[in-house]
């Protein structure tokens, strides 16, 4: 059993080019699994049946200790048959016996973006002619010019900003895309790169970082969230902020200014237009809650 789920690894992580993270969420989530198969006396893959793999799912969501939700058992279930359906295509099994378990029903959950005022403050909270401040204001125009994924802004490297007019994101299983640059994000950036960044360098050792820290690496993701919730903070927002609002944020503001869902579509990154049309449903319930408020009759 632990031999087929680190050949699966080795597969996803080779052939398919996944990134670490969605390695080692897949090597939890197996653990997990043939954990519980353990359990129920199996050790080999060829006694799995589809019985077995309803039963795991049901068995997430109802353990005593920290049960699952059903968001987090759906991704659990994803790893899952990705695993089967290998074990399959190397024919170490006959049949895919979790091709037919579902997963449970997901809640609507849509993205959450402030307004373009509330990124405005959020902002103006950055500027300053501190070298960190010119980071943190280059990092969040940035973010927010390009509604790029917190770790593709911390792992650009100088190179990728292309004669500052747009950059190179390097998305999810490697797929590259270009993305313009909006004039205050390049002011910014010119700002960071001309006055801040020469003197970040120096405190570390040679980089092609981007974004750097104080003492001169590399920005973690975790670094920007604390920039981020601090700006949020000096902003006055009494919301929680993310690097993933400022994704959201992008993504609704342009549908909202009658940006095609197609170019959103590409400039996320995402793979399927479907992803990217849960946004139009944001745009859809700000129009009626500002109908209801101006309209005589709407109430």
């Amino acid at each position: 059993m632990q031999r087929a789920v680190q050949n699966y690894l080795r597969h996803v992580t080779v052939e398919r080019g996944l990134s670490t993270n969605t390695v080692a969420a897949y090597r939890r989530d197996l653990a997990l699994y043939t954990l519980w198969l353990a359990g129920e006396g199996i050790d080999d893959p060829s006694g799995v049946t589809g019985n077995h793999v309803g039963a795991f799912v049901q068995h997430l969501g109802t353990r005593e200790v920290e049960p699952l939700k059903a968001s987090s058992i759906a991704r659990v279930l994803s790893s899952v048959r990705g695993w089967h359906r290998f074990l399959l295509e190397e024919g170490q099994t006959e049949t895919d016996v979790a091709h037919e378990t579902k997963p449970p029903k997901l809640g609507s959950r849509l993205p959450k973006a402030i307004s373009i005022e509330q990124v405005e403050a959020l902002l103006d909270a950055t500027r300053g002619d501190e070298v960190q401040q010119l980071r943190d204001c280059a990092l969040l125009e940035l973010l927010y010019a390009t509604g790029a994924r917190v770790s593709e802004a911390v792992n650009l490297n100088v190179d990728d900003v292309i004669d500052q007019e747009v950059v190179r994101l390097l998305g999810k299983g490697g797929k590259q895309r270009i993305v313009p640059v909006g004039s205050f994000a390049r002011a910014a950036l010119d700002a960071y790169l001309v006055r801040a960044r020469p003197q970040l360098s120096l405190r570390g050792t040679a980089t092609p970082a981007l974004f750097l820290g104080l003492r001169g690496q590399r920005v973690s993701r975790q670094n920007a969230w604390l920039i981020i919730r601090a700006a949020a903070a000096r902003a006055g927002l009494d919301i929680e902020v993310s690097p993933h609002t400022l994704r959201h944020s992008f993504a609704t503001h342009l549908l909202a200014g009658g940006a095609d869902v197609r170019v959103v579509q590409e400039l996320l990154g995402h793979s399927s237009v479907a992803t990217t049309q849960i946004y139009t449903l944001v745009t859809a319930d700000t129009l009626r809650d500002m109908y209801t408020s101006a309209h005589p009759r709407a109430r």
